[in-house]
């Protein structure tokens, strides 16, 4: 299968938690970014912000799951409706990032911004925390336990080695069994090599 046309097996995230801010006529909007693997993590962060910034009116937030990014959802948190959540979400999708939660926290600095101002302050001050965080790719993988004679180890490994497959786990007994990891999107071109070696037993675990 061509490069273009494998399947997608990673997805650009956040290596850890950031934050940035922005101030427009007076208000504050404090923003926070994090890494997140599922959504009851969600509820964890928003707790402290809220406890930390207990006097601040609005703690509008979105979050963005998957390696497609289709699992989301955003809060206004008494904002207009869309003028907070939404562009959080969309400065996700902006730089493309994906499994992370973004909150911003807002303090009124006595002129009103309007929707369009709203909308371009929240979405400010995540790309502030974004800006401030470090981008990483995650790639998923696939697991193969690979069984064969020790008369093969050689060529095993020379295979292993053309595949970027990468052992995990080795067990030596009557016959030879390592554990290996290759990326989803070569996994089953892997497979088919491998079971066509003689002798070689190949499952996915």
């Amino acid at each position: 299968m061509p490069e273009h046309m494998q399947p997608q097996d990673s997805f650009l995230t956040l290596a850890g938690p950031a934050s940035g801010m922005y101030k427009v006529k007076g208000s504050k909007h404090f923003g926070y970014v994090f890494p997140l693997k599922a959504e009851d993590e969600v509820d964890d962060h928003l707790k402290s912000l809220r406890k930390k910034y207990h006097d601040a009116r609005h703690h509008a937030y979105a979050y963005r799951l998957g390696i497609h990014g289709d699992t989301w959802k955003t809060s206004d948190d008494g904002e207009p409706s869309n003028s907070a959540g939404p562009p959080i979400l969309g400065a996700f999708k902006s730089m493309n990032v994906t499994n992370c939660l973004g909150v911003v926290i807002r303090y009124f600095g006595g002129t009103k911004l309007g929707v369009g101002g709203l909308i371009e302050a929240y979405r400010t001050a995540t790309r502030c925390a974004l800006e401030a965080a470090e981008i990483k790719e995650e790639v998923l993988l696939t697991t193969f336990k690979v069984s064969f004679p020790y008369d093969l180890m050689g060529a095993i490994m020379n295979h292993f080695d053309k595949w970027k497959a990468k052992p995990t786990e080795q067990i030596f007994l009557e016959s030879c069994t390592i554990i290996v990891e290759i990326r989803r999107g070569q996994a089953d071109a892997f497979e088919r090599a491998s079971q066509g070696i003689f002798g070689t037993d190949v499952e996915r675990i």
